[in-house]
């Protein structure tokens, strides 16, 4: 254990493949092979900095929360607002377990800037989510662009499409041959079932399984 903590390297890895797999779940929206990377990364940097005394049961308190906040947003029709404060808590709790000083920051910024660099390597091979799509601003897409605007969701109600990507609860299911972004009432979609649009909710367009 005193390896793991003793070493910036490894503390740099670490923490990387924890940025890393965060931006990959957001990217996905789905909880796959980049959140169980990034949950065992985290807990050998937790666990082992907890076991030789570096770290408080507040500070994990903190991360966890960090976590079940951004999970909570990637399964609910959210705002984005839960997101930003779970990042928000995770990044603190893990300046206060690197010593809460400038390096600290260092080390964070550092590993931020690797994960960046793999994702923005694979992001284009990674299916999109709703928070992901509020993140990039895809709602403003225009219909020229193959997805219907806000102007012309209310004749969408009560129209029947086939899911095109898995909804989980976000995907995009195809009307008419025209993709359209819309959430579940909560569960999980298969890819090819046919779903019809039961209700409109301002920007969103919610469907359920027929």
């Amino acid at each position: 254990m005193n390896l793991i903590v003793d070493m910036p390297a490894l503390q740099l890895i670490l923490l990387a493949i924890i940025f890393l797999s965060i931006m990959i779940e957001i990217k996905t929206g789905g909880l796959g092979i980049g959140a169980l990377l990034g949950l065992v990364a985290a807990a050998v940097f937790w666990g082992s900095s907890y076991v030789n005394g570096l770290v408080s049961i507040y500070q994990i308190a903190l991360f966890l929360g960090g976590i079940l906040l951004i999970v909570i947003e990637l399964i609910t029709p959210a705002t984005g607002i839960l997101a930003a404060i779970g990042i928000f808590l995770m990044l603190y709790s893990m300046v206060l377990a690197l010593g809460g000083n400038i390096s600290a920051i260092y080390m964070l910024l550092g590993a931020l800037i690797i994960a960046v660099i793999i994702f923005i390597i694979i992001v284009k091979h990674l299916p999109s989510s709703r928070l992901w799509k509020k993140v990039v601003l895809q709602n403003s897409s225009t219909s020229e662009q193959g997805y219907i605007s806000s102007t012309n969701q209310s004749s969408l109600l009560q129209r029947e499409g086939i899911v095109l990507t898995e909804l989980h609860p976000a995907g995009t299911i195809l009307v008419d041959g025209q993709p359209i972004d819309v959430v579940s009432e909560g569960v999980y979609i298969n890819k090819g079932a046919s779903v019809r649009i039961i209700k409109i909710d301002g920007s969103r367009i919610i469907v359920r399984k027929i």
